[in-house]
């Protein structure tokens, strides 16, 4: 039965079907072929309604709209600048201002392809009219707001958490060192092109010295609030004073204090076609929850992850090996899958045999969602090249061919992060 069910997940993604439709046909399966399996009909359905029965789910659709509504209130703007104040007349500064954009905006959004969205927009724009090539700041854009998942607070922290049963305050505390160690080196690739590239240093000037006519504490006290946006979430957690959910509640209003009474951004009426976009980003997301949870009881019943755990102790004796083979075999799911299947369906296979390598839940949390993150820029199937391509007006493939490199800088801060647990596990224990 084993066999049947992945059989059919592989050719389903194989030959290009919806995710959703794969999971549920391959979560049935076993039942068709052995009528008295428990994971019948009845027991699946049980799971499915049961897998969004969860009240840490709940910060969601509530991360997903603050996000939302600090987009529509021209957030990524405010932060940009201050970055571009102190940064923007170094090598490379701009392009890394960009990185910290995305740094911070992903603080409020928790997604990726919000944050490309939101980012891009502004800075897309602004860096071709500096003279930078179109697809280096179209992969620029798509790799940065990879960082989005990493620096909490993260959707797919609260997937993984609720998949594992791992506490989702300590996977946000613990994202906070690793996604400043991709971005460090983001950065560093960044400054590298714009060295060997050269950049147009009068229009780039030109644009800081704008800002400086402002002067530093009218940009920075234009941008405070947003800023403190991540302070006041993670602090809450760090604090223990609120829980992940009540902090994505939190979020919801002050999102709606800072867009509409402080920065005056966003009206009122606006607000209900806010609710309808993040109906629209959560209904697939719910529903997709709902049947991972399914599809993973049913390989709990079918022994995989002990399985798997069995096969990789006996064949590969060394834990580096073992960690770079799951490592490898992540970056591939990441190509084909999305973000929240991927975490839903395989880290309850994985845990068991990272339990035997002593590998901490959090640790391996982290390791999980930073190759999700490089997902986003690997062709053929990187969400955030399909989200950037048409701002920068490249094809996804040419924008993911010219993401190499920031591929390979993400690559070297994953083997950091992979081998060095002290990055992600400094905040928590």
């Amino acid at each position: 039965m084993l066999a049947v069910l992945l059989l059919c997940f592989v050719v389903g993604i194989v030959i290009g079907l919806p995710i959703l439709f794969v999971i549920i046909s391959s979560t049935i399966a076993p039942g068709f072929i052995n009528p008295d399996f428990i994971g019948n009909i009845q027991y699946i359905l049980r799971s499915i309604v049961g897998g969004g029965d969860n009240t840490s789910l709940l910060a969601c659709p509530c991360f997903i709209l603050s996000g939302v509504i600090m987009s529509q209130g021209g957030i990524s703007k405010k932060i940009f600048d201050v970055f571009a104040y102190i940064l923007g007349r170094l090598p490379g500064g701009m392009p890394c201002c960009v990185v910290l954009t995305c740094l911070f905006y992903g603080a409020i959004s928790g997604s990726g392809v919000a944050t490309c969205a939101a980012v891009g927009s502004m800075t897309i724009p602004m860096l071709l009219e500096l003279g930078y090539k179109p697809r280096f700041v179209g992969s620029l854009v798509a790799s940065a707001s990879g960082l989005a998942i990493i620096i909490p607070p993260s959707i797919p922290f609260i997937l993984y958490g609720t998949a594992t049963e791992t506490s989702i305050g300590s996977l946000f505390v613990a994202g906070v060192i690793p996604g400043i160690v991709m971005s460090l080196c983001l950065m560093a690739y960044a400054v590298i092109y714009s060295k060997w590239k050269g950049e147009d240093k009068a229009r780039v000037d030109a644009v800081v010295n704008e800002l400086h006519k402002r002067s530093f504490w009218v940009i920075f006290k234009d941008s405070f609030w947003a800023l403190l946006t991540p302070v006041i979430l993670l602090g809450g957690i760090y604090s223990g004073v609120v829980t992940p959910t009540e902090v994505a509640c939190i979020s919801v209003v002050y999102a709606l204090i800072v867009s509409i009474f402080i920065y005056k951004t966003v009206s009122v009426k606006e607000i209900w076609g806010m609710l309808g976009d993040t109906s629209r980003q959560l209904a697939p997301l719910a529903l997709m929850i709902a049947a991972a949870v399914a599809f993973g009881r049913i390989l709990t019943l079918l022994r995989l992850p002990q399985t798997l755990a069995e096969f990789m102790s006996t064949n590969f004796q060394s834990k580096i090996t073992i960690l770079l083979i799951i490592n490898l075999m992540l970056l591939v799911i990441g190509m084909f899958m999305d973000t929240g299947p991927a975490l839903l369906i395989f880290a309850p296979m994985l845990l068991p045999l990272t339990n035997a390598l002593n590998v901490d839940p959090i640790h391996l949390g982290i390791i999980m969602t930073v190759n999700m993150a490089i997902g986003f820029i690997s062709p053929p199937f990187g969400v955030t090249l399909f989200t950037a391509s048409p701002m920068v007006k490249e094809t996804p493939w040419d924008i993911g061919v010219t993401s190499l490199p920031f591929i390979l800088a993400d690559i070297v801060a994953l083997l950091v992060i992979t081998f060095v647990p002290w990055f992600s596990l400094a905040l928590v224990y």
